[in-house]
């Protein structure tokens, strides 16, 4: 994509402008840091945008504090008092999720999941928001707590301007050749690698 420009234009009978707005199915995948950090990205060009953000967390501890929420609180707050930006809804799976309060456990983790799933099929179905991140979603879908057709399904169908971006590793080959756009983070150096461990403003 030479200067942003596509290589090639279909002949779809859809026009530049539809063609440019339509919805995208968005999968960060692949074994290196750097996938949700590049959801997040996104989302806060979607906040930029005035966009209604939708984040859903899988698989996240109640402890684990995630530096990319308290700034999107921080935003949706200034949205609600000064008009600015997008709402922004944060969820999170290990908190039992915002809408049931439920306590999370070991035992019910796929239980869990399966309820943020079906609570985004919901929103998708109803357009609740312009944007959402499922943010390690790759992995209920791998381990078999949500089925990978009935994602997909859901996806190709969903109505309306909703895009929809996935991160985790290893996503399912199914959800990739749906997905508009895939990148895969692949490791060259890491920090880690002489035995440095994670730290502050860079991992979290």
């Amino acid at each position: 994509m030479p200067q942003g420009q596509p290589t090639l234009v279909p002949v779809d009978g859809l026009t530049t402008r539809q063609r440019r707005n339509r919805p995208l199915t968005i999968v960060h995948t692949g074994v290196m840091k750097g996938k949700s950090t590049a959801a997040f990205g996104m989302a806060l060009r979607a906040w930029n945008q005035g966009w209604d953000l939708g984040v859903f967390q899988f698989v996240k501890s109640a402890k684990w504090k995630v530096g990319e929420e308290e700034a999107f609180r921080a935003l949706g707050e200034l949205h609600t008092e000064r008009g600015l930006g997008g709402p922004v809804q944060w969820h999170k799976m290990g908190e039992g999720w915002s809408w049931s309060r439920k306590a999370g456990s070991e035992d019910d983790h796929a239980a869990a999941a399966l309820e943020g799933w079906r609570e985004i099929q919901r929103r998708l179905a109803e357009q609740t928001h312009d944007f959402y991140v499922l943010d390690e979603f790759t992995y209920p879908l791998k381990w078999g707590w949500v089925d990978v057709e009935e994602v997909v399904q859901t996806l190709q169908n969903r109505p309306g301007h909703q895009h929809v971006v996935i991160t985790g590793r290893d996503a399912p080959p199914a959800l990739i050749e749906v997905a508009d756009l895939v990148t895969e983070m692949t490791k060259i150096k890491h920090p880690m690698d002489a035995g440095q461990k994670g730290q502050r403003g860079i991992e979290w």
